[in-house]
């Protein structure tokens, strides 16, 4: 008790303290600055293409651009759709019914459900904004292409670090299962439901960062 007193607090978004939390280990502070730590992920091959961007002087833009307002509006709809799913899965219902003996098996399951629909609309409509940013301006078309060569270049470190998220989640399982408390399921139930909330939040936050680029652009043109 008095060593989990003596725990520092962790630092970072809600995602990573929650894992620090269910895992139960100590979380270092980074110890280098973030620019560092993205130099040290990046190759060759993708600091050339992200110097290119950067450095790029986009063409003024053609045709018309597709509706602001429709792409916010799809944005909120598919998190919408993703939530509901979360807040939906059976699994994770206070009074769902386990026969036979608590099996983490089907939670990893859901968990990898979850995951997998995350990834696959937060790369879409990513892809989406880009687009409508690319037609938008020659700025925003710079920060299009700054973040398509970003996604390219650091989605499979995404995709290595959110896959431990099911075996934590199993190690929280086993724990609570061993310490046989009252309502320990419930209590599993909840930490995964918060965990499944936080890596939305997290996967969206590029998605996040374009939407707030074209709500801009489209107050400034109005």
């Amino acid at each position: 008790m008095a060593q989990a007193a003596l725990r520092p607090a962790v630092r970072g978004p809600t995602f990573v303290r929650l894992l620090a939390r269910l895992a139960e280990v100590d979380v270092a502070a980074p110890s280098q600055a973030l620019p560092d730590r993205l130099g040290q992920w990046l190759d060759w091959n993708h600091a050339l293409s992200l110097a290119a961007a950067l450095d790029s002087h986009p063409a003024a833009p053609e045709g018309t651009a597709p509706a602001a307002d429709d792409l916010i509006a799809e944005c909120a709809r598919a998190r919408d759709t993703l939530l509901a799913a979360i807040g939906n899965e059976p699994l994770l219902a206070a009074d769902a019914q386990v026969a036979g003996a608590p099996d983490f098996a089907p939670y990893r399951h859901a968990c990898l459900t979850r995951q997998r629909a995350m990834q696959a609309t937060a790369g879409r409509l990513r892809g989406r904004l880009r687009d409508a940013l690319m037609a938008a301006s020659p700025e925003l078309a710079r920060l299009a292409e700054v973040d398509a060569v970003m996604e390219v270049a650091l989605t499979p470190r995404e995709h290595t670090l959110l896959a431990r998220v099911p075996d934590l989640l199993g190690q929280r399982f086993a724990r609570l299962h061993a310490a046989a408390q009252s309502h320990w399921l419930a209590t599993f139930r909840r930490d995964m439901h918060s965990v499944l909330l936080a890596e939305l939040d997290l996967r969206f936050q590029p998605v996040d960062a374009l939407l707030a680029a074209l709500r801009t652009h489209q107050e400034s043109t109005c």
